[in-house]
């Protein structure tokens, strides 16, 4: 029998229920996507409150499609997951669904069972990087590939939630010692993350495939008067939303500011200051909007600003870029490998170019602009499952 595919969907069932998808979430749903279109064997799993479930093609279909009974829920679901119901009734519906199941010890045997020799495990949402469950899957016969989306955590754990930091030292040092493949979305992310899995005693090999970014087509949705920026992503500290308020002070007849993204983590002075915004203040704060909404909002904006600084890939940048928007952006390697000339780089400690540009871009006319090409999924693919 041809060897299988085997997808941890680990992430995207706890995420059910959930509002939109996060960047995270799209890629594992585009390697599910993916998966189910090749005639290749695949099949997905998923860990539990109760242990590993098992799922086929049918089951990850469902899964894809949408299809799943989110509001059932079963007793283990219930008692396991008390304080996250959506997380209960989501592993509810994935145990109805499952073809097998087993306790945390048993995955080695369940996966030498149902899984051909010389078969591959994908893990792209940072669930389940723990060495014992690595162990077990190598131990099946499995070779490993995981995507790294970036190391934040270990380069600016300034950034991250302060019990975030650790677990995913510890995801990393799995990574460095279980992988066969490490897949990386950009040259730049790749120096930081083998810079740091070198610390962390090996750099398996690796390749680099740039994300997919569809463009989505836009649903229109009510717009504030022009014109009008925007500012994608969660409202958290690697963001920078912070230097945005401040330029918007100091503006003595500022645009539209459009903050569009849900509230995030240990950013508290800046959640005081959106809340104190007076009713008629040219910044809104927009979230839980569909795909489509956001990309009328960004196709209607004079630029989207992205004065983040870290990023490990940065969709929305390019999700602008294809829309023909133009981007402002912080200067580092990674949007400049990405969006080479298109961006105009500014560094964040200099508000007076970012508001000299923000008022050009104030009078910049949007009838003849051009987008760029963005990455796509099929030349991810290209190179990723040749290697594995």
């Amino acid at each position: 029998m041809a060897p299988a595919r085997l997808l941890d969907l680990t992430r995207l069932v706890s995420r059910l229920g959930k509002g939109p998808m996060t960047g995270v979430d799209r890629v594992e749903y585009a390697y599910l996507d993916q998966f189910l279109r090749m005639d290749t064997l695949c099949l997905g799993l998923v860990r539990s409150a109760a242990g590993f479930l098992l799922l086929d093609r049918a089951a990850m279909t469902t899964l894809r499609d949408g299809g799943l009974d989110l509001t059932r829920n079963d007793l283990i679901g219930r008692i396991a997951w008390r304080r996250d119901p959506a997380r209960g009734r989501a592993e509810a519906a994935m145990r109805r669904l499952a073809i097998a199941r087993c306790t945390k010890r048993g995955l080695a045997r369940l996966l030498q069972r149902h899984l051909p020799s010389g078969s591959s495990y994908f893990n792209t949402g940072h669930a389940n990087l723990d060495p014992r469950n690595l162990c077990q899957i190598r131990k099946a016969g499995l070779r490993i590939a995981v995507l790294v989306h970036d190391v934040i955590p270990l380069d600016h754990p300034a950034f991250a939630r302060p019990d975030t930091v650790e677990p995913f030292r510890r995801k990393m040092q799995a990574v460095a010692h279980h992988a066969d493949l490490v897949i990386h979305t950009t040259e730049a992310t790749r120096a930081q993350t083998e810079a740091q899995l070198a610390r962390l005693g090996r750099v398996p090999e690796g390749v680099t495939a740039n994300l997919g970014v569809p463009v989505t087509e836009p649903i229109v949705t009510d717009t504030p008067a022009t014109p009008y920026f925007a500012c994608l992503g969660t409202i958290e500290p690697r963001k920078n939303h912070g230097f945005l308020l401040d330029l918007w002070a100091q503006m003595p007849d500022p645009p539209g500011l459009l903050i569009l993204g849900g509230r995030g983590w240990s950013n508290a002075e800046v959640f005081s200051r959106l809340d104190a915004l007076p009713p008629d203040s040219p910044i809104q704060e927009r979230a839980g909007l569909s795909d489509g909404q956001i990309a009328f909002l960004l196709h209607g904006a004079q630029g989207l600003l992205f004065p983040s600084y870290a990023e490990g890939f940065g969709i929305p940048a390019l999700e602008a870029a294809a829309l023909g928007t133009p981007v402002v952006a912080a200067n580092l390697p990674v949007f400049q490998e990405l969006l080479g000339e298109f961006a105009v780089y500014l560094e964040v400690t200099d508000s007076y170019s970012w508001m000299e540009t923000i008022g050009r871009l104030c009078d910049a006319s949007k009838t003849d602009r051009t987008g760029m090409v963005p990455p796509n999924w099929a030349e991810h693919f290209k190179h990723v499952l040749t290697r594995m």
